[in-house]
């Protein structure tokens, strides 16, 4: 389930990570891992950093890479930068939303809020 839901939000996942540091696909997956989600297969990080870079959000740089070929960095463009906030805003929106809905008057009191 969780996979599912990384899916409709793998994009402002990617684009808040890359507001942070410029990354290649690779780092940027570990950092997914190390942020709580299950591991992003190639087949689902790559074709979301190509939409982005296709949409004008991200630009990519191939660097040498000491262990291997070349890699592809991926960093925000002043668009993506742009995007990435409405994004946010957005999921602030949509959060909020999803609280009302699915957190219970019970669920709060145990959490605190």
């Amino acid at each position: 389930m969780r996979q599912q839901w990384l899916h409709g939000f793998l994009d402002v996942c990617l684009l808040s990570l890359l507001a942070e540091r410029r990354d290649y696909g690779r780092g940027l997956a570990e950092r997914l891992v190390e942020a709580g989600f299950d591991e992003v297969p190639g087949g689902t990080l790559y074709p979301a950093l190509l939409r982005l870079e296709k949409q004008g959000l991200v630009r990519t740089e191939k660097e040498a890479s000491t262990s291997g070929p070349p890699r592809k960095y991926y960093e925000l463009t002043e668009l993506g930068r742009t995007g990435v906030r409405e994004r946010r805003h957005a999921w602030e929106h949509f959060k909020t939303a999803m609280d009302a809905v699915v957190v219970s008057p019970l669920d709060a009191e145990e959490v605190g809020t």
